[in-house]
């Protein structure tokens, strides 16, 4: 059994992006990322990895942080900010 050094897990939804921080964005459920795609999620800017299947909540995306510190992993559409415009770079 694995230990959570006195914490408990993080559930699916204690784990929320802050749309304040990205004020104009809009999630990955109204446009969908393309792969390479700079984005925003809970961990910070993180570049889309590959697109996967679909969840209750739209879609499930790999995603990969910009600083290098962790493997990818995966995040539900609902809870990524993107430009609302494609051309926008993610800053």
């Amino acid at each position: 059994m694995a230990g959570y050094g006195g914490r408990a897990p993080r559930r699916a939804e204690d784990v929320k992006v802050d749309p304040v921080l990205r004020p104009g964005w809009i999630t990955a459920v109204d446009r969908l990322p393309d792969p390479g795609e700079k984005v925003y999620c809970s961990e910070g800017q993180a570049e889309v990895v590959r697109l996967l299947g679909k969840t209750e909540s739209g879609r499930l995306l790999e995603l990969k942080v910009d600083d290098g510190r962790r493997a990818p992993f995966f995040a539900a559409a609902a809870n990524v900010l993107v430009s609302p415009d494609r051309s926008v770079p993610a800053s």
